[in-house]
């Protein structure tokens, strides 16, 4: 019944909730009166219609233009994400760019990271705020979900291929002193077939942002490809992604690299 009211600008809401105010706009109402406070917008004839139902629920002018203010105010705490976009500038399309993202998030963070990527690049530079950030703050907690892919036709033993990967991420992809926590899915290494793999591509920070996007990390990803993703500073969201994470880990659905 209301949203007629609800979905009309934050600007035209405003408008609507001053007439009501001063008397400007009293019932009954018409298209016309309404017309000379908020313009013409297409849903005016509902908003004509929404205003006459709250009268009748017994709501006075000063009444319905309060709720329209509550209902404002709780819409601008709503936490509203951030787009994040990898590639070509769009004109007049605002969006943050992935890689400043990355780098800003990993370098503000002061209790805990849980990140994961399904690929990687040029690990030295790939984790290099990363590892900057870890030497920097001792007691920083990073969790780091990564993919071990069985590339096609590979009969390694599967125990193999995890200790080639510890090797080679250990030994030349992480730039740190410090050492994060790594585990994998270990599904991606069944030799019978693609049972699953790590696919997620998300980072938490503090257990207070989280941003999900397509983008791996790679510098294709990060600077060239057109990836998209959401940035959004929501405790509950956040939480509730790195909570999934720990239950995967708690019930050994994903396993510990050698060496973390």
């Amino acid at each position: 019944m209301t949203d007629a009211i609800l979905d009309l600008p934050s600007h035209l809401r405003g408008r609507l909730a001053s007439a009501l105010e001063s008397g400007l706009l009293a019932a009954p109402y018409s298209t016309s009166s309404l017309r000379s406070v908020v313009g013409n917008p297409p849903s005016l004839e509902n908003v004509v219609e929404a205003l006459h139902k709250l009268k009748e629920l017994g709501l006075s002018e000063s009444a319905t233009a309060a709720w329209i203010r509550t209902a404002e105010r709780a819409a601008t705490r709503t936490p509203k994400p951030d787009l994040v976009w990898s590639g070509p500038e769009v004109p007049g399309l605002h969006a943050r760019d992935t890689r400043r993202v990355y780098e800003e998030l990993l370098g503000s963070a002061e209790y805990s990271i849980w990140m994961s990527s399904y690929a990687y690049f040029d690990g030295p530079r790939a984790f290099e705020v990363l590892a900057q950030r870890m030497d920097s703050i001792h007691d920083l907690h990073v969790t780091l979900l990564l993919n071990i892919q069985r590339k096609r036709g590979d009969t390694t033993q599967a125990d193999q291929l995890v200790r080639q990967f510890a090797e080679r991420f250990w030994g030349k992809d992480w730039p740190g002193s410090a050492q994060p926590n790594v585990y994998y899915d270990p599904r991606s290494l069944d030799p019978d077939g693609p049972a699953g793999v790590l696919h997620a591509k998300a980072v938490v920070i503090d257990d207070r942002v989280v941003f999900v996007t397509s983008a791996n990390l790679t510098e294709a990803a990060l600077d060239r490809n057109i990836e998209l993703g959401l940035l959004v500073r929501d405790r509950a969201l956040a939480t509730s992604v790195s909570t999934h994470f720990r239950v995967l880990i708690d019930r050994e659905l994903i396993c510990p690299l050698p060496g973390t």
